[in-house]
């Protein structure tokens, strides 16, 4: 099948070369723009952009699509049967939408119709949801609204983090896309009563509030781990929380109960067991309090 391809971070490079392998024709990868990263700002191509060129396709890399008469013209040109989405990064307008002769299926990182949007997967381990999964939808104009070609779960692990289901279901989507190419399943609407939303997250959504039970703050972590990174300040020091345990314990949330760095929570007590300064490696929560011990009654803000 003529493809154009649609991505952008790690989470889309298993498709990609899934379609390639199975002999699909991709005419075009679409990517986000090289951007500025590291301390010399060099720019820097996206995972897809990078294995696109791996693999000697080639790629485009609008700013915009949304008025875009000139890109939108390429992209009709291309004689596409369908094009595949994941984590592309910019909004597809109806006109690009309607240019393959199939359409624009998505590979979406959450049992639609729960967890909409840009964040699914910590979403749900912030929940405290048993199980994910990945869906292939049929664009539309809606976010992430469309009907639905095929779904698969996969279950949440007590200790999985973001960068544990990350890979799983990265791999899952890349065998699902292949289902729905092959098999054309009939199209299923999505259930609107029972959507939800999981929207970008910023660096300022990680900041741990220990007024919140420790059972919330445990999955934060988990859910925030690699990025944003959950975060709390012990005085005027940043740290970041990469681990963590729910333990007995009460008193002042945020306050540091013991020389195991147990820390009181709205509701029970949380003790971290992997630790980042800013700047340094992450370790153990027995090598940070070798080389830094908090003084008595200290809170964690």
């Amino acid at each position: 099948m003529r493809l154009a391809f649609m991505g952008s971070p790690d989470f889309a490079v298993p498709a990609l070369k899934g379609l390639m392998a199975a002999g699909h024709e991709v005419a075009a990868v679409y990517t986000q723009p090289p951007k500025p990263a590291g301390r010399g700002q060099k720019e820097q191509k996206c995972p897809v952009h990078a294995a696109a060129e791996a693999l000697g396709l080639p790629v485009r890399t609008p700013r915009r699509l949304r008025g875009n008469g000139e890109e939108l013209a390429y992209f009709k040109g291309l004689g596409l049967e369908a094009a595949v989405v994941a984590a592309y990064g910019l909004i597809l307008p109806q006109d690009f939408l309607d240019a393959p002769r199939h359409g624009c299926l998505n590979i979406h990182a959450s049992l639609l119709p729960r967890w909409r949007g840009a964040a699914p997967i910590q979403a749900a381990i912030a929940a405290g949801d048993t199980e994910t999964g990945i869906t292939i939808m049929q664009m539309e104009a809606g976010l992430d609204t469309g009907p639905m070609l095929l779904r698969a779960a996969l279950p949440i692990g007590a200790r999985d983090t973001s960068a544990d289901l990350h890979d799983r279901l990265a791999e899952m989507g890349a065998a699902l896309i292949l289902r729905a190419l092959a098999e054309a399943p009939a199209p299923v609407a999505q259930n609107e009563a029972l959507a939800t939303y999981a929207p970008k997250l910023t660096r300022e959504d990680a900041r741990l509030d220990f007024t919140r039970p420790a059972v919330a703050l445990e999955r934060l972590i988990r859910a925030y781990h690699p990025w944003p990174g959950a975060l709390a300040l012990l005085g005027d020091v940043p740290l970041k929380f990469l681990a963590a345990e729910i333990v007995p314990g009460e008193g002042i949330p945020g306050t540091i109960l013991d020389e195991r760095l147990t820390i009181a929570c709205g509701e029970g007590a949380l003790r971290p067991t992997r630790l980042q300064r800013a700047g340094r490696a992450a370790m153990s929560a027995e090598d940070f309090l070798r080389g830094f011990t908090p003084p008595p009654g200290a809170r964690f803000y």
